[in-house]
């Protein structure tokens, strides 16, 4: 197999208006010790929730932690713009993904909510 296209892909995907947004504004929060440091309890308590949840365990206080993280960064609005953009990049490559396990006919129905 020749991987020319995956590398054309991956360049592609650095030239789309996703990923430049999403780089612009990891920069922006990354200036920002405050917003950086709730950005990463963010992700480490959404980790911790979503583990939880596929063990079947219930950490109702993790997940108040996490509702309460999210109210607050939704009014900063560089962690807001940032994981705005940071959706929107990750929908793109699950899309891309989407596409390729289609093509291999892998099921992935177990991903679709």
């Amino acid at each position: 197999m020749n991987y020319d296209k995956a590398h054309s892909l991956a360049a592609d995907i650095r030239a789309s208006e996703e990923y430049k947004n999403y780089v612009s504004r990891k920069e922006a929060v990354s200036q920002d010790p405050n917003t950086l440091g709730l950005l990463k309890e963010y992700k480490r308590l959404e980790l911790k929730c979503q583990a939880a949840m596929v063990s079947g365990e219930e950490d109702a206080e993790s997940m108040e932690k996490l509702r309460r993280l999210t109210a607050l960064l939704q009014m900063n609005a560089e962690a807001s713009e940032y994981l705005m953009a940071e959706f929107r990049l990750s929908r793109m490559l699950g899309d891309i993904y989407r596409i390729l396990a289609d093509a291999a006919e892998l099921d992935i129905s177990m991903l679709d909510n």
